[in-house]
């Protein structure tokens, strides 16, 4: 009997000001490919509410058979690590987490148990790099910091290249 290999899926949740098909988005897509991934990104403009865009996020995952790697930035990396406790993800790789902002941090996700990868920048103004610390410190989550803002758009070779490490880890589990 054959049996048909699970398709597995990367899906991309851009941050507020962000877009489905940016810069960063662009080039890990190129290596999520290149791992034989099919490839999504959920376009969330015009929804400035969390809740929201965690509803779309999880109505979409629905639509999509197979095993899940989640990929956010900022408040995407909140809505994919939010999610990812209702859907069966594989793997978390999230850039510059939205996590225990001032008044919020009672809406800080409890990600699934599955590997977490975290990329932040240490001269980050919008979100500090302690709060990342702290989530890597409670969910025992890959970290790696960078001379870098909030945006990481200097690093997207290095993001590319510890995207490409992760992919390789879960591919080996």
């Amino acid at each position: 009997m054959l049996t048909r290999p699970v398709m597995r899926t990367i899906i991309f949740s851009h941050g507020k000001d962000g877009e489905p098909w940016g810069t960063k988005i662009t080039a890990m897509a190129e290596v999520a490919r290149r791992h034989g991934l099919r490839v999504e990104s959920v376009d969330y403009r015009g929804i400035d509410d969390p809740a929201t865009r965690v509803q779309k996020l999880l109505e979409f995952c629905k639509t999509i058979a197979g095993d899940l790697i989640l990929v956010g930035s900022s408040l995407g990396a909140h809505v994919a690590a939010t999610v990812s406790s209702h859907v069966p993800t594989r793997g978390l790789f999230l850039l510059a987490p939205a996590f225990y902002m001032p008044g919020y941090e009672q809406y800080t996700p409890v990600p699934a148990e599955c590997p977490i990868c975290i990329v932040h920048g240490w001269r980050d103004d919008i979100v500090p790099v302690e709060n990342a610390i702290r989530f890597a410190r409670e969910y025992a989550c890959e970290l790696h910091v960078l001379d870098s803002d909030h945006r990481l758009t200097a690093d997207i070779e290095q993001i590319c290249e510890l995207l490409d490490g992760f992919l390789r880890r879960l591919e080996a589990r």
